[in-house]
């Protein structure tokens, strides 16, 4: 397992939507393998193929840190919300360091995809895993979650991103 670089904020492969998998292989375990170091390294919640520079429709996750979490991976993954309630809470993002912003996200999701072995997987969620699934296809979009912001938020965290020393490095 390897260790990879996070792009960061700035990096055009943050903007760029993600193509579809289609081969199911060894090359796609390693990848998951090596996603989910990153992920750990990086004490995040979630990780996206884009953040580590590869525009493929795979996004990593461990909320086993709180009650009945999960930890794994979704290959093109699809979601649609379950009713219109909406939960706000902190979001961060690794390719965005240091800001943490109340975000708006719906409160339960059903999402389907594919394990690394090309089986359909589907699951509801709420809460945490929720927000992350959310979060995650957005990357796999090339959509940050500062889009998700009101523009109130967004010009806050846009200047605490300029005066950034990981942005201005």
């Amino acid at each position: 397992m390897t260790i990879r670089d996070i792009r960061l904020f700035g990096d055009p492969v943050l903007t760029t939507r993600s193509d579809e998998i289609t081969e199911f292989d060894e090359a796609l375990r390693v990848l998951v393998d090596d996603m989910l170091e990153t992920m750990d390294d990086a004490g995040g919640v979630g990780l996206a193929a884009n953040q580590i520079g590869l525009t493929r429709r795979i996004f990593v996750f461990d909320t086993s840190h709180v009650e009945d979490g999960l930890r794994g991976h979704i290959i093109n993954p699809v979601w649609e919300h379950i009713g219109e309630e909406t939960q706000t809470g902190q979001e961060g993002c690794l390719s965005i360091p240091d800001i943490s912003v109340d975000t708006e996200r719906f409160e339960t999701v059903k999402v389907s995809g594919q394990d690394v072995d090309g089986n359909p997987i589907a699951m509801v969620a709420s809460g945490l895993m929720s927000r992350c699934i959310q979060h995650e296809t957005d990357h796999l979009d090339g959509v940050l979650f500062l889009r998700r912001l009101s523009p109130e938020r967004r010009k806050e965290a846009m200047a605490a991103i300029r005066t950034s020393d990981w942005f201005n490095s």
